[in-house]
């Protein structure tokens, strides 16, 4: 079962934190924002977790320790990591380090088709996306200076990570916008009736222009 169930950032979180040892799928949820760590991993919505922790536990991953009863609170079930899921994390962090994988983010999505936009709206739009990229790169460099001094660098990494795609992003974006103001990218409706005929599947029936 371990060998079909497919790894995802959150499966990873939920091996890892229980590598440290027991712990109900709050603590998960709770470590995981406190750490920052919800910058990558997409624990918002606590049914996400509790189906992921299910699927561990039925591929033998993980397992129930014990229920916590208390009046305050209500039940809570400790879970923790099995041998094979020990494995299965090592295997599993060792591939995703290794391996890039195409995760159809939503911004190459739009960039393929920005030209409905315009060159006025595109430009206003990615002016707006820059100002975003540039207060996110601000709050990762206040972070990563205020942790630098205290935590080990490898518990940072996602950060340096988040950090440099960050600004490849920013400065790559910032060429794309002075090409844009200067009228040097630029275009119009009539020119991609003009080379539709020459696109590829271009003959295909009911995809004339117009």
């Amino acid at each position: 079962m371990a060998e079909t169930l497919r790894p995802s950032p959150l499966a990873v979180a939920v091996l890892s934190l229980l590598h440290a040892g027991p712990m109900h799928p709050y603590a998960m949820q709770r470590l995981i924002k406190l750490w920052g760590k919800d910058r990558v991993v997409n624990v918002g919505q606590r049914a996400n977790l509790y189906k992921t922790i299910r699927r561990l536990e039925e591929a033998g991953l993980v397992t129930v320790l014990h229920t916590e009863r208390d009046q305050r609170y209500p039940e809570r079930t400790v879970y923790q990591v099995t041998d094979e899921g020990r494995i299965a994390a090592h295997d599993w962090l060792a591939r995703m380090v290794a391996l890039p994988r195409n995760e159809f983010t939503q911004f190459p999505a739009a960039l393929s088709f920005v030209m409905l936009l315009g060159p006025e709206d595109a430009l206003a739009a990615m002016e707006q996306r820059a100002q975003a990229l540039a207060d996110t790169l601000a709050a990762i460099d206040s972070d990563l200076a205020e942790y630098a001094g205290t935590l080990p660098r490898v518990t940072l990494m996602d950060d340096e990570y988040r950090r440099a795609v960050t600004a490849a992003e920013l400065s790559w974006l910032r060429g794309v916008i002075k090409d844009l103001q200067a009228g040097t990218l630029t275009w119009n409706f009539e020119m991609f009736a003009e080379i539709a005929g020459e696109l590829p599947g271009a003959d295909v029936p009911g995809l004339a222009p117009g």
